[in-house]
């Protein structure tokens, strides 16, 4: 009985070893043409997955030869299509490294730095992503100064610097959220401090300008004098910098009210 079982298994495993598709067997073949003839063929019809992974066994086998830069290049474009951007990323690195004087070489640096812009996070989330976007992104135009990508490479770093600013100006407004007057505009302003030409310039002024107001208003009366005096500075400050701001009229308001007082 038991040596029944095992002969029923047996067959069952040759049959199935016997059903392997032609793509698996492509795979696992040992010839590097019939394989890079498939891999392209794949590849040429949108099906990057299998091109990928023909590509990454081809590799092993075209080490060496002239066919070795095409291969990896189309192993890291097959990833990138199929939107593997951490994959392609690798794969790219690697390729500019390895191969500085093929053909390939530009496109490469510059489809892996869009990795790294595509696998960027939104604002809220840590940026070492987008610090490290941004280094290879200028280094690429540093490197390559009369690049046709440089618009699209110029958007990236515009946008990636939005993100940047964005986060800063948000973390500070924190404090003025949790009505931590005092610290809202230390923070505040330490934003401008660090990067003058933040790109939420005028909100930020505008927030720091309100938490004097705040801190004054909710200040012990012998205090009050002093603090308003402040929020006149920053007021003042603000209009002569932004007179046609959205925040004009209210800043306005709160300026004659303590005047008034």
């Amino acid at each position: 009985m038991i040596k029944h079982k095992i002969v029923i298994v047996a067959l069952a495993l040759v049959a199935l070893a016997g059903c392997k598709s032609q793509y698996e067997k492509l795979l696992e073949s040992g010839d590097a043409e019939t394989k890079y003839t498939a891999a392209f063929d794949y590849f040429n019809k949108g099906k990057y997955q299998k091109a990928a992974q023909l590509f990454e066994s081809l590799s092993m086998l075209t080490t060496g030869t002239e066919r070795d830069d095409t291969v990896q290049y189309y192993w890291a474009l097959s990833n990138y299509n199929q939107k593997d951007y951490y994959s392609a990323e690798a794969n790219f690195k690697h390729f500019t490294e390895n191969y500085p004087a093929s053909s390939f070489s530009e496109s490469a640096e510059f489809l892996r730095i869009d990795c790294l812009y595509r696998s960027t996070l939104r604002y809220e989330l840590d940026q070492a992503p987008t610090y490290t976007a941004i280094t290879a992104i200028s280094e690429y135009l540093l490197a390559h100064p009369k690049t046709p990508n440089r618009p699209v490479c110029q958007k990236m770093l515009s946008d990636l610097s939005d993100r940047l600013d964005r986060k800063a100006y948000e973390n500070a407004k924190l404090y003025y959220k949790m009505e931590d007057y005092k610290a809202a505009r230390v923070a505040l302003k330490n934003v401008l401090k660090d990067n003058a030409e933040n790109a939420y310039r005028e909100d930020i002024l505008y927030y720091a300008t309100m938490s004097s107001y705040h801190y004054a208003r909710l200040s012990v009366p012998e205090k009050q004098k002093e603090r308003y005096m402040v929020f006149a500075d920053d007021y003042l400050n603000f209009v002569g910098e932004f007179p046609e701001s959205h925040y004009r009229k209210e800043l306005d308001g709160l300026y004659k009210k303590i005047r008034n007082k």
